[in-house]
């Protein structure tokens, strides 16, 4: 072989390079749009907010709570150490256990992959906002039947994300139960518990809507 390098060739035809510049070209000459612009962020007239905190007002459990927050903080980190809720539990930290479900606008949702200023603007409800010892909502009531709580970490996840699918599905069947509350982990394992407190509550439920 011979020791010089061979030149090596550019295709012919249209290059990368030559499209790049085209297309520069028709965003500056109005041929083509430009690239939307950042959305609004709650707090900011400009766009962009950050790193400081800015302003928000969370709806929890029909009340209004009026803070500031940077806008990297979770919402399970604004409710557990801005506004004392506590009932929803870090464990995980990254969307896989659900022990800190709390319900927005209806849905169950993972507070530790929402952020603060995120959650602004929609309805939220949290553990606190179920019942107390004086008044247990009936699937508060049904986990103590069955027994549905070992440790207890995991329970208010539990049932929350289990008064959220009641709310959905009324009459469920043990596979409904079972397919619902895949996003709730018990390390526990009182699973078996946990599926019956439901099936009761779900009778409960019916039992007090047609008193």
């Amino acid at each position: 072989m011979s020791g010089k390098k061979k030149k090596l060739r550019e295709p012919s035809g249209f290059s990368r390079r030559d499209f790049l510049k085209g297309a520069g070209m028709a965003v500056s000459t109005g041929l083509l749009p430009a690239p939307p612009a950042p959305a609004a962020t709650p707090g900011s007239s400009a766009g962009v907010v950050g790193p400081g905190a800015v302003p928000i007002t969370l709806q929890i459990n029909g009340k209004s709570h009026s803070l500031k927050v940077e806008p990297r903080m979770t919402l399970l980190d604004a409710l557990r150490d801005r506004l004392d809720l506590t009932g929803a539990k870090k464990v995980c930290d990254r969307g896989v256990c659900g022990s800190c479900t709390v319900i927005m606008d209806g849905h169950p949702v993972y507070a530790c992959n929402v952020l603060a200023i995120e959650a602004e603007g929609h309805k939220l409800v949290t553990i606190e906002g179920l019942g107390n010892e004086e008044k247990l909502h009936p699937v508060m009531a049904a986990f103590v039947d069955h027994d549905a709580q070992q440790c207890g970490f995991c329970t208010p996840g539990f049932v929350v994300a289990c008064k959220a699918f009641l709310d959905k599905h009324p009459d469920p069947t043990l596979a409904d139960v079972e397919s619902g509350l895949g996003g709730n982990i018990c390390r526990c394992g009182t699973y078996a518990g946990v599926r019956q407190a439901v099936l009761q509550a779900a009778k409960m439920k019916g039992a007090q809507d047609h008193a």
